[in-house]
């Protein structure tokens, strides 16, 4: 059947190629493209974009265009690697196999099932995630999974679960974005993490919007503002609350709609007018009082507007807090549920929606279910076969999970599809943690730094080398197709999940021929949770060009691209305002160290580099990481663009590159951190977790800074 989705090109075909229709393995905005492939020798060979998908319309960043060229890439992993006498040596798959079964069994057999961690990734699919999932609970019978989308996603997770009810990255549809007369970025560089995204903020702009940004530089986003409030790193929540103050205080809010829809209002309203009039909030947040009521009132007084917010909002040791703020623009305005009116978060990661809804996560089951919910539990299990006695309980987060490494808590890790010696905080200790394993087993496509100190490593298949379905930033649940067959000899992350279960004993609770047959089962267990994909084939996908959660089985044409237009997700379908005083990051800086420290993305590459540092047209346009620091503060320091700098934290040091610029605050330093081992800006991150949602706090820590002669 011939669908918009699969419908060929005609005017980019080529001899002797075939157009695959597809979606970008990088960010969430998961743009649609064609692999191009060469029949004659079954390789991918290039890339092409379709116009047919609403999301990109065939834009594509720098990333998608080159993204094809990971695929066959002569450093890619062909076979399982076991280590001997120190050395990763070439060996079979049931050698390798057979090791990791017998190493797991053994070491749970002497120190009890949860001595075996899994820690994950969402550059999957949803199959893949919600096998790992089953795979940790059912297989291995551990409560220790977790993955790197909590060090993503997660404070903006549990701030729409505590405001709204439900989960969905964003509330609209991206084609809502152009409805909006005013736009509030917070800690978010849309340009470069999410470069196709900025079309659609463009286009509001050429309809009379206007557009405030949130963040410490002048960003290349930040420079399209009407208003850039460059506050200091870690004050989010007394910036927003400023804003609600003014919001309240000249009655540019929503009585009616807080009056039926909400609840909370007056704690909120109290805490704001006594704590944080414009004026308090300047000296918090160094942001000028003027231009605080200056963008209250843009958002105020404006008709339509979303608020959308990001990684400087959320990797915060109050990120949470942060959330709920600028969910609170949202409800007291009352622009939510309305067109052009909403908002949410920029999802990171590729799968980062739905990665996190059907298992990976320490605490939930599929279907978004909370594991300790008795009724959630009873029914997965009843899906899966198995006694509720065998279901684990709640594991701990993805760093305490590397901590209990270190305390040999849990003694063997299964990783997967992530790189935590380059992406998690403070990662001279995470060396530490996994070097105190007595057997670490990883599945990559590349030997990532954490994959060279591993026992056995095993070759995973690429995004374009399996079938499946993700789920993007809107919360579209789309088609990723296969274009050629695996290199060498790896393998789908669900066939090795399955392999390994079955040398377990437990094979019986894995027995899948493909991703179809792991998405219906995902189907049948996502039914009737928040996160419900009942309703979703592999047929309506491809027939509808993708569909939005929730799809309930019993209404599978229901639209919800846009949430809460009639209710919220909360039981009694009313929205929670929530009150959030101000509270200091994790560290601030003193005396010795004396200025703040913020991370990020650039556009050239993607979370740890393991597959942006391999493609050369990205290297050649960022191969090092930089320091950016301001002209007043190179002059007090002695700092010369272009010279080296020493950075250090109560963490740790290093040497980059100083790049002086005037787009940061004179008390920031800016690192991007997609760079391994000396060069990894994680060596000097703060690990201090949020309370609720356990993100650590990577975008602000005190930090010295001199010249290197």
């Amino acid at each position: 059947m011939t669908t918009a989705a699969n419908a060929p090109a005609r005017n980019l075909m080529r001899p002797g190629e075939e157009l695959v229709p597809t979606h970008c393995p990088f960010c969430g905005m998961q743009c649609a493209m064609y692999m191009r492939l060469d029949r004659a020798t079954g390789k991918v060979v290039g890339v092409e974009p379709r116009y047919d998908f609403p999301v990109n319309g065939g834009r594509m960043c720098p990333k998608g265009v080159v993204a094809f060229e990971q695929i066959n890439h002569p450093e890619r992993l062909t076979r399982p690697l076991i280590r001997k006498n120190g050395e990763l040596q070439p060996a079979s798959w049931d050698e390798a196999l057979d090791l990791v079964a017998g190493r797991f069994r053994e070491l749970q057999g002497r120190y009890g099932k949860d001595t075996i961690g899994l820690y994950g990734g969402v550059s999957m699919t949803n199959e893949k995630c919600y096998v790992a999932g089953k795979f940790a609970r059912v297989a291995l019978g551990t409560r220790n999974i977790d993955y790197n989308g909590r060090f993503c996603m997660s404070s903006a997770a549990a701030g729409a679960n505590k405001a709204v009810g439900i989960d969905r990255g964003l509330f609209n549809p991206w084609n809502d974005v152009e409805l909006a007369e005013v736009i509030i970025l917070g800690g978010s560089n849309t340009a470069e993490c999410h470069p196709t995204a900025i079309g659609y903020i463009w286009r509001a702009r050429d309809n009379g919007a206007r557009l405030v940004v949130i963040d410490p530089r002048r960003t290349p986003t930040a420079r399209l503002a009407d208003v850039h409030l460059a506050l200091r790193p870690g004050t989010d929540s007394a910036l927003v609350n400023g804003l609600l103050h003014v919001l309240i205080r000249d009655n540019l809010i929503d009585q009616a709609f807080i009056d039926s829809r909400t609840r909370g209002f007056e704690a909120m309203k109290e805490l704001v007018m006594r704590d944080y009039a414009p004026d308090q909030v300047a000296r918090i947040t160094g942001v000028k009082a003027e231009l605080i009521e200056k963008a209250a009132h843009i958002y105020g007084e404006a008709k339509t507007g979303m608020v959308m917010y990001a990684r400087g909002a959320e990797q915060q040791s109050k990120g949470v807090d942060n959330v709920l703020s600028y969910i609170n623009l949202m409800l007291v305005t009352g622009k939510i549920g309305k067109p052009g009116c909403g908002g949410g978060t920029l999802t990171g990661q590729g799968n980062g929606q739905g990665g996190r809804e059907h298992g990976q996560k320490a605490d939930q089951l599929p279907g978004y279910r909370k594991i300790s919910d008795p009724e959630a539990r009873a029914y997965i299990c009843k899906v899966w076969g198995i006694d509720e006695s065998e279901l684990p309980g709640a594991g701990c987060s993805a760093y305490e999970l590397l901590q209990a490494m270190g305390r040999s808590e849990v003694r063997a890790l299964y990783l997967y599809c992530s790189n935590p010696l380059v992406s998690a905080p403070d990662n001279n200790s995470v060396r530490q943690f996994l070097e105190n394993l007595d057997f670490l087993v990883v599945a990559d496509f590349f030997l990532s730094e954490s994959a060279a100190l591993a026992d056995v490593v095993l070759p995973a298949a690429v995004w374009a080398e399996d079938d499946g379905t993700t789920t993007n930033a809107e919360g579209r649940v789309i088609r990723s197709r296969k274009a050629q067959e695996p290199v060498g000899e790896a393998k789908p992350d669900w066939w090795i999940m399955r392999e390994i279960s079955r040398r377990l004993g437990r094979g019986q609770y894995f027995d899948y021929d493909s991703p179809q047959d792991i998405f219906e089962e995902l189907r049948l267990a996502s039914k009737g949770g928040p996160a419900d994909y009942s309703g979703i084939t592999y047929e309506r996908i491809e027939r509808e060009n993708g569909v939005f959660w929730p799809a309930p089985e019993d209404d599978p044409g229901a639209d919800n691209a846009r949430m809460f237009t009639q209710r919220f997700a909360h039981p009694d379908g009313r929205a929670m305002i929530h009150a959030v005083p101000y509270r200091p990051a994790g560290e601030v800086p003193d005396a010795e160290y004396p200025y703040y420290l913020t991370t990020g993305r650039l556009v050239f590459h993607y979370l740890s580099g393991t597959q942006t540092r391999r493609l050369p047209f990205l290297m050649q346009q960022a191969p090092e990481p930089f320091v950016e620091v301001h002209p007043d503060l190179a002059a007090r320091l002695g700092l010369v663009h272009g010279g080296k700098a020493r950075l250090r934290t109560r963490r740790g040091d290093m040497a980059l590159t100083v790049k002086v610029t005037a787009t940061i605050r004179p008390d920031t330093v800016f690192v991007p951190y997609h760079w391994g081992d000396r060069l990894s800006a994680n060596q000097l991150t703060n690990p201090a977790l949020d309370p609720v949602s356990r993100m650590p706090e990577f975008k602000t820590c005190a930090v010295a800074i001199e010249p290197v002669s």
